[in-house]
């Protein structure tokens, strides 16, 4: 049974690791220290299976509106509707804090992620030209109103 909670700074190590394995330019521990300690603005869940972290969710909220930081699971529990379950997790917290507009990035080849949050209700807004600096790829910017 998947467990969903807010993150805590014991989980920053597993956080760093999933990033690790998903993303070309992983956050780090000293970022996720910052947003767990000096980020007033940041909240994050995770998702645990049988007390292992295996994937997580970051937001930015500022008065009503949020932006996902980012979305990841490990790579051997991707399929299972983790992500999805991080993310309704996420806009479950949205709406105890009144927000009324989710917004995030997303590589545009990432059909899987875009499919996903466009099941939760996500459009499309525009495209961000050569968001990602690893390899320049655009990101299509999408967004929901809660």
């Amino acid at each position: 049974m998947i467990e969903y909670r807010k993150m805590g700074r014991d989980d920053i190590t597993s956080v760093v690791a999933i990033e690790e394995e998903s993303f070309a330019t992983p956050w780090t521990h000293d970022i996720f220290e910052h947003e767990m300690t000096g980020n007033a603005y940041a909240h994050y869940v995770v998702a645990v299976q049988e007390g292992e972290v295996i994937g997580h969710c970051g937001m930015w909220i500022v008065l009503d509106e949020c932006h996902i930081t980012n979305v990841a699971v490990r790579k051997r529990w991707r399929g299972n509707g983790i992500g999805e379950g991080l993310m309704r997790q996420a806009i479950a917290l949205c709406k105890e804090m009144n927000v009324r507009l989710m917004t995030l990035e997303v590589r545009v080849t990432n059909h899987t992620a875009q499919n996903l949050y466009r099941k939760l209700g996500f459009q499309d807004g525009g495209i961000r030209k050569n968001y990602y600096a690893d390899d320049h790829e655009d990101a299509l910017v999408m967004w929901v109103e809660l």
